[in-house]
């Protein structure tokens, strides 16, 4: 298992992902002053977003609709936990976007290959670290 989303269980058999891509913001209101710089104030976290992109393989996956699963859990909208195989506990995150790809067709119009690039984002307000 390489990380699990939920009930989803992202793996070489389902849905491997190639690239993992995070990206964290931190807030900052600023106040304009004469003959100077801005002055910044922190105000708190921002959006904690997570890119996903990989390749599902025919010859390596069991089901080629794997990707349905991600959907029916983008369609209830309630975040769902995200654990790496390492164990390491990411948080909550939605789903805020998928696509995919469909590439080297068989003669039936089953795909050898389907890219896909899943987007989250968190949605816990830190409770995570609160309960871990």
């Amino acid at each position: 298992m390489m990380m699990s989303y939920g009930t989803f269980v992202f793996a070489l058999s389902t849905a491997a992902y190639e690239q993992f891509q995070r990206q964290l913001t931190w807030r900052h209101a600023s106040s304009e002053r004469l003959h100077a710089r801005p002055a910044r104030q922190y105000v708190g976290l921002g959006d904690d977003s997570i890119s996903l992109q990989g390749t599902i393989s025919a010859e390596l996956v069991e089901d080629l609709h794997v990707l349905d699963g991600l959907r029916e859990l983008a369609d209830q909208g309630t975040p769902q936990a995200l654990v790496e195989g390492t164990g390491r506990v990411y948080g909550a995150y939605v789903i805020v976007s998928l696509s995919e790809t469909r590439k080297e067709f068989f003669p039936d119009g089953t795909p050898r290959l389907i890219e896909f690039q899943l987007q989250l984002e968190r949605d816990d307000d830190g409770i995570v670290e609160e309960v871990a």
